[in-house]
């Protein structure tokens, strides 16, 4: 299939691509076309499969893309299916405008996966006109640059880099928001408004999936914040950046009083890689200038509302230094009574009141019943919460439900021992905010003063277990010596059974999923970085255990004994 050169590896396309008596590839409509015409071009080679969602999304793009290099005469792509029967095959290949490997040729397109170590899909590896593979991340080339990238060398996406880079320098809201074929944006209304009114106004481009929750709660919090900015007359002004797939998700986000780039405009894909977006909603602050004021400003807006604008590098402080001023004077109760309520639950529905946790270590405990990981970390929790209550009473856990409806709720805290925040309590909402929780299960310490010692209790107690009590940073500091202390008497690399491809490696692990016992595991794994492979260090060193103490396996002082190997320390 291929030869070695003084620069790599040349790839002989027949080799590559044909098969037995096979010397052809197929298009959706049954026509055979040579393999030896695609002599001299540059190849995509797609692995894909209709099954996939992300295929399904990025397939479009690339459509899009061989259309607009279709003219050059010297661009040409090959569908390896992933599908699982010939019909699925044939329904999706219909939607492809290149060419295939036969779905029944299945040793021929094991064998390019196997080739070119294909480890998921969406994958695209594009080859040059020599043979060579010009890159393996053809998928990420494609969906940041589409055919600007073309031909899809690394020095072509070199060059892209440097090009934006310059961008960036002489950044302008023209040079953000128009690009070749539009100068405009449009309203909810389908009105085209010109970029050219924005300039001189501080713009808030706004990076949203309409059909992601959080995007649409923020939304409503921003529209909030927009409408008060104008009734005082400020020069503010947004633009929705939309990444929703579908055009319905799309008009749903756009129907507000602010401005959008329309849907799918290939701006939006670019925008999102040069504000190097990583996560949805975000808010971009361009100044009156056209230079960028902050990367995003959602969590001010929520925390601070109005008070946040204009969002310069002085309010920014100012509001720092005020929130340092908050942390300090937090207590349970600034954290858990409002005029409305002032009390917590028991199981049996009984209210109890919040002052009397005052002066206790209190855990927040973040959780759902429709949650996996969220069920499989309980009774590990359960477990610790025992533990510690038998050495200190002055412990408690409130359970904050993201549970979708009360049944789930009732049915989920009924296994707890503890407390919890009724369902649907509008303190969710806050703490979820105050505490920045990302994903569930989460655990927030608290001590007995109110003010936060860690929002990582749960990978504490997953490492540690009731030992992390009471979550202080000296406590947690000792623990840590302790255990490294303690794995340095580990060996360095284990064999396994449940693992025999390769060694396991002693490893920092900041958080994996045990593929002996199944449990959560933080901290120490031995891992086979290959295959993604961790053993808790409890499951790795079983048989260790069993045999250390035995005369006949105890190792002469000075080695270390690793499976059936002594070796010198």
């Amino acid at each position: 299939m291929a030869q070695g050169d003084g620069d790599g590896v040349t790839h002989d396309l027949f080799s590559l691509l044909a098969s037995g008596d096979r010397d052809f590839l197929v298009r959706n409509n049954g026509d055979q076309v040579k393999i030896n015409t695609l002599s001299g071009k540059i190849l995509g080679l797609y692995f894909s499969g209709s099954w996939c969602g992300p295929c399904r999304r990025f397939t479009p793009n690339l459509v899009e893309v061989y259309q607009d290099l279709a003219s050059k005469g010297d661009f040409e792509v090959v569908f390896v299916s992933s599908d699982r029967d010939e019909e699925s095959f044939s329904g999706y290949f219909s939607e492809m405008p290149w060419l295939a490997v036969p779905f029944s040729d299945s040793e021929t397109r094991k064998g390019l996966k196997d080739l070119f170590k294909v480890r998921g899909i969406p994958h695209l590896v594009v080859i040059d006109a020599n043979g060579k593979v010009s890159t393996d991340q053809g998928t990420v080339v494609v969906r940041e640059y589409g055919v600007e990238g073309y031909p899809f060398t690394p020095e072509k996406i070199s060059f892209l880099k440097e090009q934006e880079e310059a961008a960036k320098k002489d950044q302008s809201l023209s040079s953000l928001l128009v690009s070749s074929t539009r100068d405009y944006l449009v309203s909810s209304d389908g009105n085209k408004v010109s970029v050219s009114e924005l300039e001189g106004k501080i713009v808030g481009l706004y990076f949203s999936l309409n059909i992601h929750k959080p995007c649409k709660d923020f939304t409503q919090t921003l529209l909030k914040f927009y409408k008060s900015l104008k009734e005082k007359g400020d020069n503010f002004e947004i633009v929705l950046i939309s990444l929703d797939y579908e055009e319905g998700h799309f008009k749903q986000g756009i129907a507000v009083p602010w401005l959008a780039l329309p849907f799918k405009d290939k701006n939006c894909e670019k925008l999102a890689r040069y504000f190097e977006l990583e996560t949805v909603p975000t808010l971009v602050i361009i100044g009156q200038d056209g230079k960028t004021l902050h990367p995003n400003v959602t969590e001010l807006i929520e925390e601070h509302g109005i008070e946040a604008y204009p969002f310069s590098a002085e309010k920014v402080a100012e509001l720092a230094e005020s929130e340092k001023a908050k942390l300090e004077a937090q207590t349970l109760e600034s954290l858990l009574v409002t005029e409305d309520t002032d009390f917590v639950i028991e199981t049996s529905g009984a209210k109890v009141p919040v002052s009397e946790l005052v002066g206790k270590h209190i855990l927040l405990y973040f959780s759902a019943h429709w949650c996996p990981p969220c069920r499989s970390f309980l009774p590990k929790l359960i477990a610790a919460y025992h533990e510690i209550k038998a050495k200190d009473n002055a412990f408690e856990i409130i359970f904050i439900s993201s549970d979708r409806d009360q049944s789930s709720f009732d049915d989920f805290f009924s296994s707890m021992p503890w407390l919890a925040l009724p369902f649907g309590d509008p303190r969710k909402t806050f703490l979820q905010r105050k505490f920045k929780i990302q994903g569930i299960p989460a655990v927030v310490a608290i001590s007995p003063t109110g003010k936060t010692l860690t929002t990582t209790a749960r990978k504490l107690i997953l490492a540690h277990g009731a030992d992390a009590f009471p979550f202080t940073e000296e406590h947690l500091k000792h623990l840590e010596e302790k255990v490294d202390q303690e794995a340095k008497g580990w060996p360095e690399k284990v064999k396994s059974e449940l693992h025999v491809e390769h060694e396991l490696a002693r490893t920092r692990r900041r958080e994996y999923v045990c593929n002996g016992c199944r449990d959560s595991g933080s901290g120490w794994s031995f891992y086979c970085k290959e295959c993604d492979f961790d053993l808790h260090p409890k499951c790795a060193l079983k048989n260790n255990e069993a045999t250390k103490d035995d005369p006949e396996t105890k190792a002469k002082e000075g080695y270390v004994c690793d499976g059936d190997v002594c070796r010198k320390a």
